[in-house]
């Protein structure tokens, strides 16, 4: 291991911000495997982030030794162009808080989570990390991204002007146990689940899934997101931020087979060419995260099935 990154040690106090949702709840899992134990965590209803004195007073009691910021105001394409004002604004508000209280109360090492979504709608693919900033973004999620892309650079002022080691990675899009299956703010793999598992179980001859299904994605296991989460916390000190992700893509239309399929719906998908696509193409280039030694271990089809086990077996408490 390189000597010169911050170490992290198995008995350092580890708060991981949003350790209820689809992410958080990946690293805590990941965390307990790779033997931090450690680690602390708030909900929602105990510590509300976008509130300042709040999340001081939190810090100033606790004083971890390392945070992970993956709370966030998130939602899908109808989420995100509805209310552009929250998620801007609330995304902003949680950040702030608990970046800059990272720096005043000396956490030797923060993890900033983004979004592939900080990325220009027509960025070349690929998308590497330095197309950041080169042009317009994609305008339903525009809110929320200019919001990760000031925690993002946020975290490399920290560590320019004062030498934290404050580091940020960017997932692509992720899917797996705790996700979000409220059809109106999720996104679009746990949507697909839902509406396919419900139809299957009415006896539905369709089912109808918004846009073109031409689009191109790339989908990641939530725990293979965590892992690379914690490989980066142990081996990466850089001012940059990290793509995350597989380095692979389907189409929207090709994931609703899949997911079908998966589910066992045997009837016809009806496309709502109304309803907006989104950007394009979404593929990230994940070579640097392939040179400092990380891969992906599942692959979307086993992905798939995992997250919909899951769904079935959680369907009473799931967010729906």
């Amino acid at each position: 291991m390189n000597r010169d990154i911050c170490q992290i040690e198995k008995t350092d106090k580890i708060y991981v911000a949003g350790h209820r949702g689809l992410v958080g709840s990946a690293i805590m899992r990941s965390l307990k495997r790779q033997g931090y134990q450690n680690l602390i965590g708030r909900t929602h209803a105990e510590l509300d982030l976008t509130q300042q004195e709040a999340v001081r007073a939190f810090f100033d009691k606790e004083r971890p030794d390392v945070a992970v910021l993956a709370a966030a105001k998130v939602g899908g394409i109808h989420a995100n162009s509805v209310s552009p004002a929250d998620f801007a604004y609330e995304n902003m508000q949680i950040q702030c808080n608990v970046i800059k209280c990272c720096h005043d109360y000396k956490v030797k090492k923060l993890l900033f989570l983004g979004s592939t979504c900080i990325y220009p709608k027509m960025a070349p693919q690929p998308i590497r990390e330095d197309a950041l900033l080169t042009g317009p973004l994609e305008e339903t999620n525009e809110g929320y991204a200019i919001a990760k892309i000031a925690g993002l650079k946020l975290c490399g002022y920290f560590k320019r002007q004062y030498g934290d080691h404050f580091i940020s990675c960017m997932p692509t899009n992720l899917y797996g146990p705790y996700d979000n299956y409220e059809l109106s703010g999720s996104h679009v793999l746990p949507a697909m689940i839902r509406k396919f598992h419900e139809a299957k179980c009415s006896g539905a001859e369709s089912v109808e899934l918004w846009g073109s299904g031409t689009p191109l994605r790339e989908f990641l296991y939530a725990d293979d997101m965590a892992d690379a989460c914690v490989y980066l916390l142990e081996h990466y000190d850089g001012e940059e931020h990290v793509n995350i992700g597989t380095g692979k893509e389907l189409t929207i239309a090709a994931l609703a087979e899949l997911v079908k399929d998966t589910v066992g719906f045997t009837g016809r998908i009806e496309w709502n060419r109304d309803m907006p696509d989104g950007t394009p193409r979404k593929l990230t280039d994940v070579s640097k995260l392939h040179e400092l030694g990380w891969r992906h271990k599942i692959e979307l089809e086993e992905g798939v099935r995992l997250a919909y086990d899951w769904f079935c077996e959680n369907i009473d408490s799931a967010r729906m």
